[in-house]
């Protein structure tokens, strides 16, 4: 299918806004990576200290927990001092804990390294999102936030080879946890000559600042046009209650964002990527290797298809990406459940069923509710608490995360796999129905017109 480029920016004229995206894009990877190397590190983990079942719940969990800890005060200090400082803190935090993993002397101190890396992923995952919208121009905007969605699965990708690569080798779990040292080392390095976006500088009254970044990412474009609408939104928001966060209008906003968080997690997304070596193993897979072997397969579908929504969140809406994505999480779920409640009957081919109806949903999900959901809480939510809410959207997102991977051992072993996975699939039917009563298409619309609407209390169906 031919893509049309006009509405896309030239690579000359827009050099340095496909380099900030890049960039950010990397805070991304990073995410990914230390999502998907414990699935297949934590065989070897297990195995080398003889972990009981309740270890391998903590060490899974404790990035969770560290993560709900970076979002929780990230939105107060994105606000406060920018998108950009926080963006380099996430890296410092990155290095540090990465390095911890690798030389963690017992269990004890690698679960509080995986905790402290939680808390980098919290704050990577709720600023860049923000940084990326803000910075976006919005014929595009859709495009460029996805990008921190493909970044993820390329992180998780990049993670299923680096276990690959040292599966068979001597300390093989300790290479694995840090490696993630080098991305980040890039990201440091990068976002220290990048500027921070053009709105958080204007809500700072920076807006010599503000000019001279969009000049550098829009030079096509007017730029008093776009000062001019930021300030005349940041000065209806000045004209209302003071006590910006308890306007009444802001509710749904932040509704629409706390629930496309549920959506995203709550229909098992991590408890594939935690565990997929584990669900390998338990469909048929014996060996530690050919389960981490059978994940790279699963990484390569996850970051391919994320590029369904790079290319068309833009043409065709958020909406139809976000239908398509669910039905078809919905189907695989089931097709999962199926296979594991009668894997009796199906004998060896229960492997190969899991298999295919694991491909299928990661494939859904990647080009539905894993860049969309970012990109839908990225829009909707007011500019003057965008930093808060997003806050709490990303809280909101691993306290969902944490409750659905550290339950999932649990349900596995009281009811199985099979109506572990049928629930999922529950959830996926509920989310379809508030996608379609209160999730607001925002293709082509801009931020400030997206917070206007909102103000002017429109309904989510008639934006």
């Amino acid at each position: 299918m031919e893509i049309r480029t006009s509405s896309m920016p030239t690579l000359k004229k827009h050099f340095w806004l496909y380099v900030i995206t890049i960039v950010a894009s990397l805070g991304g990877l990073l995410s990914g990576f230390d999502m998907g190397v414990i699935s297949g590190a934590l065989l070897f983990i297990k195995s080398d200290w003889n972990l009981a079942e309740d270890q391998q719940s903590l060490l899974v969990s404790a990035a969770i927990i560290g993560a709900i800890i970076g979002a929780a005060g990230n939105g107060f200090l994105a606000d406060l001092y920018g998108r950009k400082k926080v963006i380099i803190a996430t890296a410092l935090i990155f290095i540090i804990a990465s390095l911890m993993c690798a030389f963690s002397p017992d269990i004890t101190w690698l679960v509080i390294s995986r905790m402290l890396i939680g808390v980098a992923v919290g704050m990577v995952n709720f600023v860049v999102p923000v940084y990326l919208s803000e910075i976006a121009p919005q014929r595009i905007r859709g495009m460029l936030v996805s990008l921190f969605q493909l970044a993820i699965t390329a992180g998780i990708l990049f993670s299923y080879l680096v276990n690959g690569a040292f599966a068979e080798a001597l300390y093989n779990w300790r290479w694995m946890m840090g490696a993630g040292v080098l991305p980040a080392l890039v990201l440091l390095v990068g976002i220290i000559f990048l500027e921070d976006t053009p709105r958080w500088l204007l809500s700072k009254q920076r807006e010599n600042e503000a000019k001279a970044v969009f000049k550098k990412i829009e030079p096509d474009q007017s730029v008093t046009k776009h000062i001019k609408e930021i300030k005349e939104n940041l000065a209806a928001e000045k004209s209302g209650d003071h006590k910006i966060s308890f306007q009444s209008w802001m509710f749904m906003p932040i509704f629409v964002g706390v629930g496309m968080m549920f959506a995203q997690i709550c229909t098992g997304i991590n408890t594939i990527i935690y565990y997929t070596a584990t669900i390998f193993q338990n469909a048929g897979f014996a060996s530690n290797t050919s389960a981490i072997y059978a994940t790279i397969g699963v990484g390569a579908v996850n970051f391919v298809m994320t590029l369904v929504a790079i290319f068309f969140a833009d043409r065709w809406g958020r909406k139809p990406l976000l239908y398509a994505g669910l039905w078809g999480m919905l189907v695989a779920l089931i097709c999962l459940g199926t296979a594991f409640r009668y894997g009796d009957v199906l004998g060896e081919s229960l492997r190969w069923v899991a298999v295919g109806s694991v491909v299928v949903y990661i494939a859904c999900f990647a080009f539905s509710l894993g860049p969309i959901g970012w990109i839908m809480v990225s829009e909707v939510l007011p500019l003057k608490i965008r930093g808060f809410a997003m806050g709490i959207c990303t809280v909101a997102n691993f306290t969902f995360n944490l409750i659905v991977v550290s339950s999932f051992p649990i349900l596995t072993a009281k009811i199985g796999e099979g109506y572990t996975f049928w629930i999922f699939g529950v959830i996926s039917v509920l989310c379809l129905l508030f996608v379609f009563f209160y999730v607001p298409e925002t293709k082509g619309i801009s931020l400030e017109k997206i917070e206007a609407n909102w103000r002017n209390r429109i309904s989510a169906r008639k934006f």
